[in-house]
């Protein structure tokens, strides 16, 4: 592409969704720095944009449709630049044909499991000129690609591929395909490199973490990989997400309450309190399992960070579901909470169950729930008043009262005022303020 246009070629790698579409825009970044591409932050300076999607609700689609139609723009202002849809909202069908009769000006889309082709993709489009579009095959695992990633001292590391649950509402099963995990020493190399690179919070990633090694024949499952990588040396935390209740196990919460540097803090989505509305979803456990599951983990991990998935107004719940949800997170008493009204998945089994329950009820419930979490969240924090926290520096704070900001082993947000070398250093922090999303205070020695 150079030569076309006789210059380096400049690439913006535009990302929706979660960490594992991060993970992969690195991926991209990593091969076209390996064609000759450098990186611009707005997509109308760019001679090259990929929006890597995400499926996983209509808002998440609608922008993601929204920052394509925008993009017309960078083809008025450069004619030959060429625009790039992929990721997960790209693997649908309906998808595909929407883009290749709304948007002319995509010229390219692959799904997820082209990931690992979009180089020839590329050459494709540059040789050929027309359209490319690809979406077939079965998911793989892309190995000998050393992601892109941003400076130290945060890490993704991916150890696992798809999923297999198949919840009644989602679409990651789809257009992820099933699960693949990763071999285990390669793992273990590429979470070293890591270490010796100067990172020091690295989040492991999988779809479900908690089911993987079932797909491979070495005995070696998460909880045993948890303990491989604790025994690596070095200065560094451990994290993981996401975790499937189904799957967790005490043998997982041992685990964690043994290693020192596997952060004592879990996602754990719940998605709904009421037994027969996770039935209805598919999710293989109920609230009683799931409350045992978080009893043993706090009897083994009093200061253990909770964390969790709440799903509204899901197809059929009536309002007896949804307060036994609120009983759920009162018991429960999360440190936070990611909450949802029912997005609808075209191809999902929930798409097609009757839903009753108007978008007023569900408005209502959502605002009772965001209601209750915020104030358990404000009280969580206002426990850590006049405490020392141990707090990774990890870049600019958003608040403009501060300069810097960090986190805690439990993943809280910390505020503070600092100086700019503190920045990838562990650093006792005294909490003098608190609020519902986050935890403010000064450097002490």
């Amino acid at each position: 592409m150079s030569q076309k246009i006789g210059r380096t070629p400049m690439a913006c790698v535009v990302t929706f969704g979660c960490q594992q579409n991060e993970a992969d825009s690195e991926l991209i970044r990593s091969m076209l720095a390996d064609m000759g591409f450098e990186f611009v932050p707005k997509p109308e300076n760019a001679d090259l944009v990929i929006f890597n999607t995400c499926a996983i609700r209509e808002h998440a689609e609608m922008r993601a449709f929204g920052n394509m139609g925008q993009s017309s723009h960078v083809k008025t202002a450069n004619n030959s630049a060429i625009i790039c849809v992929c990721g997960c909202m790209a693997q649908q069908a309906h998808v595909e044909q929407r883009v290749k009769k709304s948007f002319p000006y995509v010229d390219i889309l692959f799904g997820t499991h082209a990931l690992w082709r979009f180089p020839s993709l590329l050459y494709k489009k540059l040789t050929v000129g027309k359209r490319v579009f690809d979406t077939a095959g079965e998911g793989v695992i892309i190995e000998g690609v050393e992601p892109l990633r941003k400076e130290p001292p945060n890490a993704w590391l991916s150890i696992m591929y798809g999923c297999n649950n198949f919840c009644s509402y989602c679409i990651v099963p789809y257009v992820r395909g099933r699960e693949r995990s990763r071999d285990p020493e390669v793992i273990l190399s590429e979470f070293k490199k890591l270490v010796d690179a100067g990172y020091k919070d690295i989040t492991l990633l999988g779809q479900n973490v908690n089911s993987y090694g079932n797909d491979l024949d070495n005995g070696i499952d998460f909880s045993e990989l948890l303990r491989r990588i604790n025994d690596i040396p070095g200065d560094f935390r451990v994290r993981f997400m996401t975790s499937h209740p189904k799957d967790a196990t005490k043998k997982l919460f041992d685990t964690m309450a043994e290693c020192d540097k596997v952060c004592k803090a879990i996602h754990l989505p719940v998605q709904c309190g009421s037994d027969r509305v996770l039935d209805m979803m598919n999710r293989r456990y109920t609230s009683a399992h799931y409350l045992e599951l978080i009893d043993y983990a706090r009897s083994k991990m009093p200061e253990l960070t909770i964390t969790s998935d709440i799903i509204v107004g899901f197809p059929g719940e009536d309002e007896q579901d949804f307060e036994k949800t609120l009983e759920l997170v009162e018991k429960v008493r999360y440190d936070s909470l990611f909450t949802f009204i029912y997005s609808r998945r075209q191809g999902t089994k929930a798409a097609v169950m009757p839903d009753p329950e108007t978008a007023e009820d569900k408005q209502r419930r959502f605002d009772k729930l965001l209601a209750l979490q915020n104030q358990i969240s404000r009280e969580k924090n206002e426990l850590y008043m006049d405490r020392v926290c141990k707090v990774l520096i990890d870049g600019f704070s958003e608040d403009e009262s501060y300069t810097y900001k960090g986190r805690t082993e439990g993943f809280k947000l910390v505020h503070i005022n600092g100086r700019p070398d503190l920045v990838g250093t562990w650093q006792n922090v005294k909490i003098n303020r608190t609020s519902t999303w986050a935890l403010f205070g000064e450097v002490v020695e």
